[in-house]
């Protein structure tokens, strides 16, 4: 079985390293953008409970942290030449059929 890009350790690091950057980066726009909702909910609403504004800033927050996640890894796999490495099973069972 042939290695995926990612088991080589000087690939890995380099990839998690980008990774962490861009989460970072990914990290500050997440709290401007929460600290934007926030501004824009009191212009918008005025003076509201406390419970609004923390539910508001956590939903906005875990939504964009999420998002962030999934798109570092998504963009760490296929940097990384791990999506191009994995095995299509149907097209050997074609292959080896026709």
């Amino acid at each position: 079985m042939d290695r995926a890009p990612l088991d080589d350790p000087a690939i890995a690091a380099h990839a998690w390293r980008r990774f962490r950057r861009f989460f970072g980066a990914w990290s500050l726009f997440t709290l401007a953008l929460v600290i934007a909702v926030l501004g824009w909910l009191v212009a918008s609403r005025g003076v509201e409970s406390v419970h609004l504004y923390l539910a508001m800033a956590l939903g906005v927050g875990a939504t964009m942290e999420l998002a962030g996640v999934l798109m570092g890894l998504a963009f760490l796999s296929s940097g990384t030449g791990h999506d191009e490495a994995v095995r299509d099973f149907n097209q050997d069972d074609q292959d080896s059929s026709g």
